[in-house]
Order: structure tokens, then sequence, then C-alpha cells
């Protein structure tokens, strides 16, 4: 018997105040089969945030950190990422996308090992970048 292969799951780790490219990268990452848990409201520290975001990646099988100015200020930010660079399940499943400049090294020195997939210059040539890690091609026409 085959066995089945699991579907992604992205787990989105973000700043609040990049929220509307974040539903767009949600969006088109949904558009073309992979499924994504990002946090659509801002997290303020209630327990049930903290239980929910745990859940979200414990169960999720890849990581993206969407970098930006903002996200290397993110205490939560932070937070998901030494989680997921602890876990073995993300050894070699932690995408770091990079959507506006910054230095993301206030994060963790240890991005600078992982291959980032930039959207600074274009947003299409980004997400050709990002499903190709899932041999996916990126069609505008879907989203």
């Amino acid at each position: 018997m085959k066995k089945k292969r699991r579907q992604p799951l992205v787990f989105l780790s973000h700043s609040s105040r990049d929220q509307r490219f974040v539903k767009r990268l949600a969006a088109v990452l949904r558009a073309h089969g992979i499924d994504v848990w990002y946090s659509e409201k801002h997290i303020v520290g209630a327990e049930q945030w903290h239980d929910e975001i745990g859940r979200a990646l414990n169960r999720s099988t890849w990581f993206a950190v969407i970098l930006s100015p903002a996200a290397v200020r993110s205490t939560w930010v932070k937070r998901e990422l030494l989680f997921a660079l602890e876990q073995r399940t993300y050894a070699t499943r932690i995408i770091p996308i990079l959507y506006r400049s910054c230095n993301h090294r206030t994060l963790s020195w240890t991005l600078s090992a992982f291959q980032f997939i930039d959207f600074t210059k274009s947003e299409s040539r980004g997400f050709s970048e990002l499903l190709r890690i899932w041999r996916v091609r990126y069609d505008a026409s879907k989203v």
C-alpha cells in the first residue's frame, strides 16, 4: 500500500504590521495547494494565543518567517523562530522570506544559513521561488 504524502502546512511567522502582505502570501499559497497557518489578529499575550500558536507550530511541517523592520523588532516573531530552530521537524524546513530590507541578524544569527526568498525586488519572482520549494509552478492567474 502506498503511503499518502502529507500535505504541507506552513506556519507564517510575521509582525502584525505586515498583515497586508501576509494575507496576500497566504492567498497565493492556498491557491496553489499549500495550506498555511497565521494569526490574523494582533497578539497581545493572552494565554489562549499561546496555546493556539503552540498547537499550530506543533502541527505545521514548514516554518516561514516574514522578515521586515517590524518583524525583527517583534518579540513574538523571535519566540516563534527560536522555537522552530530548536525543533527537529523544522531542521531543513525554515524559510526566511525577505519582505522588506532589514537586519535579520537581530532575530537570529543562524538565519544566514538558510536560503532566503527575496520579495524586495519582484513579488512574482518571490512567489515563483517560494512555490518551487514544493515543486509547484506559480500561476498569477490563480489569485
